[in-house]
């Protein structure tokens, strides 16, 4: 199936997002029906704080594993693009579509000191330049865009969104994705205000799946939130083994 045919369905499509290739192979054998790389949770088992810290190489070495030791659909976070460069990330590109990875996100904004979102057609331009070569070389990867207008709390967020969201189409975004949209009125007004597939994204009052199916959303992400809670309950197991001077927890429930 082509990556674009996920985003047809009738079910959106849930996305496991994964850092490694145990949780990758977990994720396939429950599965599901593709897995994406978290870029916050890769950074955070190799030491680095998130927002493009860590280097393409470092990335490309974890999901070139990820990719050999399961057989699902595979969709990588591309941060920024690991450059500034429009050349340069369709070479990143190249390369992971060459491992047999079949989507890729892409986001509209940058960590500097803090993350800054770019204007929307400096974007637009850099990413018109990404996707025109993508078909002169017969790549045909997902390209779902992120929009940080709610993760950065901009005024005017949903109409923002849209703006952006069909520039970017009009640029060859296949997707966009918006992290931290969580209210049905707003996810309702994206839906209807654009023609490509809206993407959200795990938060604490994302509504339930059956509603973001009703309201028209084709793809539903995880983000870092499994990883995080994952790290919790480790440091939560590790205190009990300190205080109870005993490893007797670890082998209840199992």
């Amino acid at each position: 199936m082509n990556f674009k045919d996920f985003h047809d369905q009738t079910d959106p499509i849930l996305i496991c997002n994964v850092w490694d290739v145990n949780s990758a192979k977990i994720a396939e054998q429950l599965n599901f029906q593709a897995i994406g790389t978290s870029s916050g949770a890769i950074a955070t088992m190799l030491g680095y704080p998130d927002g493009e810290k860590i280097s393409f190489d470092e990335l490309l070495y974890i999901v070139t594993r990820i990719r050999k030791k399961t057989t699902i659909a595979l969709t990588v976070d591309l941060e920024s693009g690991y450059s500034r460069d429009a050349f340069e990330i369709v070479e990143h590109i190249k390369k992971l579509e060459q491992l047999g990875v079949i989507g890729i996100n892409i986001e509209d904004s940058i960590v500097r000191a803090k993350r800054v979102i770019m204007t929307r057609l400096d974007f637009a331009k850099l990413l018109d330049k990404i996707c025109t070569r993508l078909i002169q070389s017969n790549i045909k990867t997902f390209i779902n865009v992120r929009t940080d207008t709610f993760l950065l709390g901009l005024p005017n967020a949903v109409s923002e969104t849209l703006v952006r969201a069909n520039t970017y189409q009009e640029s060859g975004a296949h997707g966009i994705f918006v992290p931290c949209i969580e209210k049905e009125e707003d996810i309702e007004t994206v839906v209807k205000n654009i023609d490509i597939p809206l993407n959200v994204m795990c938060m604490p009052k994302l509504p339930k799946f059956e509603i973001l199916k009703s309201l028209g959303v084709k793809r539903i992400s995880m983000g870092n939130f499994i990883f995080n809670k994952i790290s919790v309950n480790l440091k939560k197991k590790l205190v009990t083994i300190q205080n109870d001077k005993s490893f007797k927890n670890l082998f209840e429930n199992l």
